[in-house]
Order: C-alpha cells, then sequence, then structure tokens
C-alpha cells in the first residue's frame, strides 16, 4: 500500500512526465508544424483504438473486484489451495489477455491478499500461451509441435512456480 507521500510523488512524477510531453511536441512544433500535427494525429487515432481496450480491462477488473472478495481470492489461490490453485492459477494464465503491465496491479493485490507467489509465478509464465493465437501456430508448424510446446509451457510454468516457493521457504 502506498503512503501519502508516495502516492504524491506518484501524481507529481505523472504531471511532471505529461509536462514534458507536451514541451517536446511544442519544440517539435517551433521547429517542423507538420510533423508536430502528424504525430498528434496518430497518438489520438491511436488513442481512439486503444479506448475500447481499456474499458474492457477496467470493466474486468471492476467485475473481479466486485465478485471476488479477499476471502475467497485467499481460499482459491492462497497458502492452502492445493492443486486447485496451481490449475486455476494455469487456466487463468492461458486465458488473460492483454498486455502484462494491465494484470501487475491485479497481481499485486493478490500477493497482498495471501496469494502464493509460486502460483503468481505459474500465471505470468502460462500468459505465454496465447489462445487466439494457437490457430496460426497450428497452421504454421502443426498440431503435434504445438500441442507439445504447449504442454512444455505449462510444465515449465508449474516448475517455475514450484522453484519460487522452494527458493522462498529457504
Amino acid at each position: 500500500m502506498k503512503t501519502e507521500k508516495g502516492r504524491q510523488s506518484s501524481v507529481f512524477r505523472g504531471r511532471l512526465f505529461l509536462l514534458l510531453v507536451v514541451l517536446a511536441y511544442l519544440v517539435l512544433a517551433w521547429y517542423n508544424a507538420p510533423a508536430a500535427f502528424h504525430a498528434l494525429r496518430r497518438g489520438g487515432l491511436l488513442l481512439l483504438r486503444l479506448l475500447p481496450v481499456f474499458a474492457v480491462v477496467i470493466g474486468l477488473i471492476a467485475t473481479v473486484n466486485y465478485f471476488l472478495r479477499p476471502a475467497l481470492i485467499v481460499r482459491w489461490l492462497g497458502r492452502e489451495s492445493g492443486l486447485r490453485g496451481w490449475l486455476l492459477a494455469l487456466l487463468a494464465g492461458v486465458i488473460s489477455h492483454g498486455p502484462m503491465y494491465a494484470w501487475y496491479p491485479m497481481v499485486r493485490d493478490l500477493r497482498s491478499h495471501g496469494g502464493r507467489d509460486g502460483l503468481v509465478v505459474v500465471f505470468l509464465f502460462a500468459r505465454c500461451i496465447k489462445v487466439p493465437l494457437l490457430p496460426i501456430m497450428v497452421d504454421s508448424f502443426g498440431l503435434r509441435f504445438t500441442l507439445v510446446l504447449s504442454g512444455y509451457i505449462l510444465a515449465g510454468a508449474l516448475v517455475q512456480g514450484w522453484l519460487m516457493e522452494r527458493i522462498q521457504r529457504n
């Protein structure tokens, strides 16, 4: 949890970054106005394309926060979760989409509520399998290769999670 001082520092860094970006655009506009407007236009179009993705991610996080209470998460992914926790971490990693940094706050919250670090590692490692890309992989490399590689990735995720827990015990 951030302290008030940490939160103020974070807000200041965000505003400082925004100020530096605005200054960079002003300098670019001073020297080459068409390039600056072109960059602003492309950035705006990219933002418009990303807004639906942001809305879905925020909606998913809000839904998860509403329905999954910390006690339930700890029971499923906590110290005593057992085999079910490992399998849920694998499944969640495989079906999760979007950029990795979007998942970091949720993973941090999971850890702060008693989630096992080994299961976090399994989740992050299992994200290497991208379900929407599997048909392309099958088409490019064949079904057997895709299944074997996916199996190795899942096994590797479990090994990495197990190793993390062994290292933390020592």
